[in-house]
This record gives structure tokens, C-alpha cells and sequence, in this order.
């Protein structure tokens, strides 16, 4: 079961501390946008848990397999555009997400080896996730301390081993 949870620290405008487990850090909006900087933005963190994500698949991937992978980069970026061209689009004020990702191998590998390792990025958890257009059920707790979010996911590692 995956849980987090997100509270506003009060003197502060946007910032937001984040606890999942034993860790804990910040959330915030940059200085440009009212905010004080103290941490990743949301954006920020979408990208870095599937840049994360791609490249734990991809180093446990390779390793079942015996190959020589030693290092992988994830090199992340996102763009809203306005939906100009959407020919299906309802909402005039819709927006297309782009989220681009670079990644570079380093290891003795193959042509062969490194098309694999690309078809294989996109099978990670967390990009079959944001493909599949999750729901997001909301609810009103009860009180403040009400705890985590019910949730039905699992850790990155046991998806991956279950999906093998």
C-alpha cells in the first residue's frame, strides 16, 4: 500500500511538508510565483517519480537479464500548450500536457539491447500509471488527523517483480 501525506506549513504561503514512511521533505512554488522555494514544485516532483521510476525499471530489467548496464540518466521536461489542434476537444479551455523523456544509458550494450531497454521504459509503473489516466476518487475527512488516503497500490519493487 502506497500512502503520503501533504500538509501547509502555516507561515508559509505554498509550502507544503510531505511524509511518506520514515521520509519527509518540501513542497513549494518558486520565489516568481509567490512562493518561497523551499522545495521541488509539483510539476517537479510528477517528474522526478517518473524519472525515478524509468530508471529502477530499467536497472532491474537489464539486470535479470545479465546485461552490462551500469548507469542510467532520466532527463525529464514538461510543457502545457493549449489544445489548438485537439479535433476531439470539448472544453475550449483544454491543455495538452508533453512530458519529454531523454534517457542515456552507459554500459557495454547493444544496438539491440538498448531498443529493448527504451520499449521497456515505458512499462514502468509509474508511466503505465499517467497512460491509463487514473481516477482520482476525493472524500472530506472527518478531522484533521483523520489518517492516509485509503489506497490500493503496492511499492514500486513488488509491481515490478508482480508484472516480472
Amino acid at each position: 500500500m502506497t500512502n503520503v501525506s501533504v500538509r501547509h506549513l502555516d507561515e508559509y504561503v505554498f509550502t507544503q511538508s510531505l511524509v511518506a514512511g520514515s521520509h519527509a521533505f518540501y513542497a513549494d512554488e518558486p520565489e516568481e510565483l509567490d512562493g518561497d522555494d523551499l522545495g521541488p514544485d509539483p510539476y517537479e516532483l510528477l517528474l522526478w517519480a517518473l524519472g525515478a521510476c524509468t530508471s529502477m525499471t530499467l536497472m532491474m530489467y537489464a539486470r535479470r537479464q545479465g546485461w552490462d548496464l551500469r548507469d542510467v540518466r532520466v532527463h525529464l521536461h514538461h510543457e502545457r500548450t493549449h489544445a489548438a489542434d485537439c479535433t476531439n476537444c470539448d472544453d475550449p479551455n483544454a491543455r495538452l500536457d508533453r512530458i519529454e523523456r531523454v534517457i542515456a544509458l552507459e554500459g557495454n550494450l547493444t544496438a539491440e539491447q538498448r531498443r529493448t531497454l527504451l520499449s521497456i521504459a515505458a512499462r514502468c509503473p509509474l508511466h503505465r500509471t499517467l497512460q491509463n489516466r487514473p481516477v482520482v476518487v476525493d472524500r472530506l475527512a472527518d478531522n484533521l488527523d483523520e489518517p492516509h488516503a485509503r489506497s490500493g497500490g503496492n511499492g514500486h519493487t513488488r509491481r515490478m517483480r508482480d508484472e516480472g
